[in-house]
This record gives C-alpha cells, structure tokens and sequence, in this order.
C-alpha cells in the first residue's frame, strides 16, 4: 500500500502570527462564558480543542477548499467530535498542557491523514496518455 504524505513542506513551515493567537483567545472566550452560563464547564475544554484541530485542519488544507467532498470530509470530522465531546467523562480539575496536546496533535495527525487517503481516492489514478 503506498504511503499517503501527511504533512507537506508548507505546513511545516506555518506560522501562527499574533494577531491570529489574539483571534483564538478572543474567539474562545464566548464559548468559555457559554458553558460557564448553562453550568457544564467540564464541556469548555474539549469543545475548545475540537473546535481548534478542526479549524487547523481546514486552515493547513485551505488549498482544497473549492472541493466539496473536502467539505463533507470536515463536516463528518464535526459530527464525530460531537459525541467525543458529549459521551467522553471530562476531568473537572486542571490538566496539564503536555497531556492535552499530543492528544490534540494525534487528532489532528488523524485528520490530515484521512483528508489526503479521501483526496487520493477522489482524484482517481492519473492514467498516462498515450
């Protein structure tokens, strides 16, 4: 089987500038207050990091945004992280940083992996013209 290449040379080399750290802290806070309001902070956590690996995800293959099967490849991704979310028992107490992002990057690794196999099998094989 061959290998699907994941990340490409441009994602290695993505940057996220300030303006865009400033957009996901203020972006995050109305989902903060949110589940702060409707009691289930335990939620905040996990639908943050979701939300987050998702939008990455579409971010680092925005290149693909005119194909509407990338689309229903993000929603589907959306629907999954749903039930995660909900049916998952959450810890309440603080969680360290280094136990919550390699399981966010295994999320994301996941996702772009699944991406390029769907574009792999939409694209079709190239057969050489003769």
């Amino acid at each position: 089987m061959p290998s699907l290449k994941v990340f490409t040379e441009e994602d290695r080399k993505m940057r996220l500038p300030w303006w865009g750290v400033l957009g996901v802290i203020l972006g995050g806070l109305p989902v903060l207050i949110l589940f702060d309001q409707f009691g289930k902070y335990d939620l905040a956590r996990p639908t943050l990091t979701s939300i987050i690996m998702v939008t990455i995800a579409i971010v680092m293959r925005w290149k693909l945004r005119r194909h509407v099967w990338f689309w229903g490849t993000m929603i589907v991704f959306a629907a999954l992280h749903v039930p995660l979310i909900l049916f998952v028992p959450w810890a309440t107490e603080w969680v360290p940083a280094f136990v919550i992002i390699p399981i966010g990057m295994a999320d994301l690794y996941i996702m772009l992996w699944v991406v390029s196999a769907v574009g792999k099998f939409m694209g079709g094989p190239k057969a050489a013209k003769g």
